[in-house]
Order: structure tokens, then C-alpha cells, then sequence
């Protein structure tokens, strides 16, 4: 990996927790957005994002369960905040909250005061990061990452708390795998396979638990053989097994196990029994880049179409890559 220097990130101007003025949605902004300009152009009202595609993304839907146990934690993070302005975990803690709600610029507003109050925390870069990478603000978030791979370095690691548990309360990541896995991430999103290959590597060699392992090695499996780089493919899925104890990453093991040749498309994709879930939406990515790899390119983007059928995934980051694809495509038909 190429030394990565220190880089100035200048914060936005926050006077407190929230928003300020310029967050405030445009009631004349059209509805879609040229894509190629999403950016720049203002937000209509409610909306957190433009997709790739030029569309308004709004908050998901949540269930009434699940919004008012977010709304009542996001409460007691705010209380904490308020209390403790100039704290780190609770600011951290806020945004986390925030975010969780689908009201990712408030998350991102909150992370970028505390960047003020502690520049040399790499939590904050690496959760603003992930945010920008939600509203699909690519560069800014490769840029975060590379700040907070620049303060950890020769840093001791350290278990991330999960803000939703999974169902054994057992956190499977660290806070210097979520950096390189984002980082790898958010150059994969921006088409730049060789520097995403780069930080899966580092993302994995710092991967402990098994969940980790086979969330780098889906990223890294698909990174590897969309560079044509099979038998190094091949090495990442040596390490891979159906009898791995895995708690969270159902998905990305089952993918690995097709690449395999141990699982079939079918088992994995087929007719829908329901909404799309955050588990379905990284199975039927998977699938499609399996297809795509395999030279079946017209099924594949057929499949990347599916996945941005179920808006209510938007965050998800099989969402996201499968928009980045469709957009890259439409770019390409466009400019021949």
C-alpha cells in the first residue's frame, strides 16, 4: 500500500448538533437530477441523497417497532450530547443514532463537529466516511478513510460496539477493519478496482472473526475476478468453507460458496416471497457479479436492475454497487 499522507479535511460550519441553514432543502429543486451532477444540484425537501442515477433518496421506511426503538435510543444519545457537548463517544454515539433513522446529513453534520472538536480521532473520520458513502459522496469518503488509516497507524486495534446487535450480541468487527473495509468499499463504488483491491488486502489481514473474514473475502472475490485475476480469486475462496461459524454474514458466505461451485443461482435468487431485505439485496448483487465474471453480462444487469427495483434498500451497499453499476453502464451506452 502507498504511504498515505496526512490530509487537512475542513470541517462544515455547525454550530451545534443538526443541521445548519445550508442543509436545508431547496422547495424548488426538480425531482430528478442529471446524473453526472447529482452532487451539486439542491436536495428536494425530505430527501438525504441523489443516487447515481439522478433520483431523490429518501429516509427508508421503518417499521413501527423498529422506529420508535431508534427514536428512543436516538433520545437518550441526544440527552447524552446535550450534557456533554465535547465528549467523543457520546458526539459518536449522537450520529450513530442519527443515522440509524435515515437522517444521514444530520449524522454527517454531528461527525464533522466533533472532527472539530477531535481531529485526531479516527472513529470520527471512519463512521462520517461510511455516511458519505450512504449519500453517495464517493470522494469525500475515500478521503475521510484515508485520514483515519493515516491516525491509526501503529495504533493498537480495538473492538467496535455494534450499534444494532446481531442476534448473539457479539460484535464481529474492529474499528481498523471498518476503516480499510469502507475505504475499499467506497473505491469500488467509484469503478477504482485496483486501489479497493489494495485496501481489502489490508482489510483482511486485520479481519479476526469469521464474519469479517468472509464480508472482506465476498468485496475482495469480486474485486479479483472483475480484474481478471482468477487464480488469485481462487486463493481468497481456498479459505472459505460452508461449516465456517459465522453469525451475520449468511450472505456473502453463500456467494463465496457459488463461486465455489457449492451453491447454485437458483438456491440463492429466486422467485420473491417478500419486501427486499438487506440480506436479499447483498445475495442478489452478489449473484449478478457472479453472472457478470461468468460472461453473462445481459442477465447480470438484468439482476443489477432487480436490485434498484427495492428503493427501500437504497442505504444497503449491494444497493449502492449495483447502482454504480447501472450508472456506469448507462454512461458507456451514452457516450458510444
Amino acid at each position: 500500500m502507498r504511504p498515505i499522507s496526512r490530509r487537512l479535511v475542513v470541517p462544515f460550519v455547525v454550530l451545534a448538533f443538526g443541521c445548519g441553514p445550508s442543509d436545508a432543502p431547496d422547495e424548488a429543486a426538480t425531482e430528478v437530477a442529471p446524473a453526472g451532477d447529482v452532487a451539486s444540484r439542491p436536495l428536494p425537501d425530505g430527501a438525504q441523497a441523489w443516487s447515481l442515477l439522478g433520483e431523490p433518496l429518501r429516509p427508508p421506511e421503518l417499521s413501527a417497532e423498529v422506529r420508535a426503538s431508534h427514536e428512543a435510543n436516538l433520545a437518550s444519545a441526544e440527552a447524552d450530547a446535550e450534557a456533554d457537548p465535547e465528549d467523543v463517544e457520546a458526539i459518536i454515539w449522537y450520529g450513530r443514532r442519527l443515522a440509524y433513522l435515515g437522517r444521514y446529513r444530520e449524522a454527517i453534520a454531528v461527525f464533522t463537529r466533533g472532527i472539530a472538536l477531535h481531529p485526531d480521532d479516527a472513529r470520527l473520520y471512519r463512521h462520517r466516511g461510511h455516511r458519505f458513502v450512504t449519500v453517495r459522496e464517493f470522494d469525500r469518503a475515500v478521503e475521510d478513510f484515508l485520514t483515519a488509516v493515516d491516525l491509526i497507524r501503529g495504533q493498537d486495534d480495538e473492538v467496535e460496539p455494534d450499534g444494532l446487535p446481531n442476534a448473539q450480541g457479539i460484535p464481529t468487527s474492529t474499528l481498523h477493519f471498518n476503516i480499510w473495509y469502507h475505504l475499499g468499499l467506497a473505491h469500488y463504488l467509484q469503478g477504482d478496482l485496483e486501489r479497493a483491491l489494495l485496501a481489502w488486502n489490508d482489510c483482511l489481514a486485520v479481519a479476526r472473526h469469521p464474519d469479517s473474514v468472509v464480508a472482506t473475502s465476498y468485496w475482495l472475490n469480486n474485486t479479483l475476478r472483475r480484474l481478471g485475476l482468477e487464480s488469485e480469486a481462487d486463493e481468497v475462496l481456498a479459505n472459505i468453507s460452508a461449516d465456517m461459524e459465522i453469525i451475520e454474514s449468511t450472505s456473502y458466505l453463500d456467494v463465496l460458496l457459488l463461486h465455489k461451485g457449492e451453491k447454485t443461482a437458483e438456491e440463492l435468487v429466486g422467485p420473491s416471497d417478500g419486501e427486499a431485505t438487506l440480506a436479499s439485496t447483498t445475495t442478489a448483487y452478489g449473484v449478478a457479479v457472479w453472472h457478470l465474471v461468468n460472461g453473462r453480462r445481459d442477465t447480470a444487469f438484468g439482476l443489477f436492475e432487480e436490485v434498484l427495483q427495492n428503493r427501500n434498500q437504497w442505504p444497503a451497499f449491494g444497493y449502492v454497487s449495483a447502482e454504480a453499476d447501472v450508472a456506469r453502464m448507462r454512461n458507456d451506452e451514452a457516450a458510444n
